[in-house]
């Protein structure tokens, strides 16, 4: 029994549940279809402590891929940030986007990595089946140029690509949404990458111009929107750059927007990447802020400490990224040792 009250076989069936469904889903699960009774607060504290384990070892296990196994010849690392509801012990002077200027969540950060090989009708990438893998935590990408070491999440990324295999791909992409923070990682910690914008980010970045400089109802903002957008799919830089120019000095929205623009002008080369077969979309990694993060960890009623939700995502990234049968493998051996 290990010197709990859960045999090895329970503990696992607490762990897979506690990481897809909330403890009382799994309170019920476990006695509707094992007839196992174990109370709501017993799956909350196992199912952590058991992910606990996996992010320990998630920080100590970094194992490539052997080198006979073949890695894809595209390798894509996308990194978001996604905010979480927290308990308000948590959120003792943190600034956030409240009215009274206070916070009601922390933000996980997310790496993925995936492939995409495959191809549609029209021969836009298509994510190959099996190829994503996540691992998240409310953890810091912050790092000051004298830092001897990288930043928490930095770290993290590191971990992830060295299990990939990222080093041994032909092509490497990092997408992002234009967060600073994604482009100095990505710049600091893979300088030959290939550094994307994601499209949807940029096109909505212009209809938000649009919005902020006709009104959100205007007949003329949408054409105006379009135009843009036509622009940005040509790699016309320099004509969105001249239509925004008239209404940066008066219009805040438009000012930013031509900054992200300039800033980020050799990530937004759609037409050479879209040539190369390269992805232009970060869909993947929404995607994955929602079914790693969302879909377990903001549903109604949720507050959590750090503690507890930097477990529960370590369990349920381990079990989207099909590594949760390996974790149990090991820890199995480790305890018969």
């Amino acid at each position: 029994m290990e010197g709990t009250s859960l045999s090895p076989g329970v503990l696992r069936m607490v762990g897979l549940v506690g990481a897809t469904v909330s403890f009382e889903e799994g309170h019920e699960f476990l006695r509707d279809l094992a007839g196992v009774q174990v109370p709501t607060t017993h799956v909350e504290r196992a199912a952590e402590a058991l992910g606990r384990e996996i992010g320990a070892e998630e920080r100590r296990v970094v194992e490539p891929p052997p080198p006979d196994e073949p890695v894809a010849p595209t390798l894509y690392v996308g990194m978001d940030g996604t905010g979480v509801p927290m308990r308000t012990s948590e959120l003792a002077g943190r600034a956030g986007k409240q009215p009274n200027g206070s916070s009601k969540t922390r933000e996980v950060k997310l790496c993925t990595v995936w492939s995409a090989e495959r191809r549609d009708a029209e021969g836009t990438p298509v994510r190959d089946a099996g190829s994503v893998t996540y691992s998240a935590a409310i953890e810091s990408a912050a790092q000051r140029d004298t830092d001897e070491a990288p930043s928490e999440f930095a770290a993290r990324v590191e971990r992830e690509v060295v299990r990939r295999g990222f080093e041994r791909a032909t092509r490497r992409v990092v997408l992002g949404d234009g967060a600073l923070w994604i482009w100095n990682l990505a710049t600091e910690h893979f300088p030959d990458a290939v550094q994307i914008v994601d499209l949807f980010h940029a096109k909505q970045h212009l209809s938000d111009v649009a919005k902020a400089v006709y009104g959100p109802h205007s007949d003329l903002g949408k054409p105006w929107a379009r135009a843009r957008h036509d622009e940005l799919d040509a790699g016309q830089l320099d004509a969105v750059l001249r239509a925004l120019q008239p209404h940066a000095g008066t219009n805040d929205e438009a000012r930013k927007c031509v900054e992200y623009v300039a800033r980020n002008r050799e990530r937004m080369r759609y037409p050479e990447f879209k040539a190369a077969g390269l992805c232009t979309s970060t869909g993947v990694v929404e995607a994955g802020c929602k079914v790693a993060i969302g879909t377990r960890c903001k549903r109604a009623g949720m507050h959590w400490t750090v503690a507890g939700v930097d477990a529960i995502i370590a369990l349920r990234c381990c079990k989207l990224s099909g590594r949760f049968e390996d974790f149990w493998e090991r820890r199995s051996a480790a305890r018969a040792a």
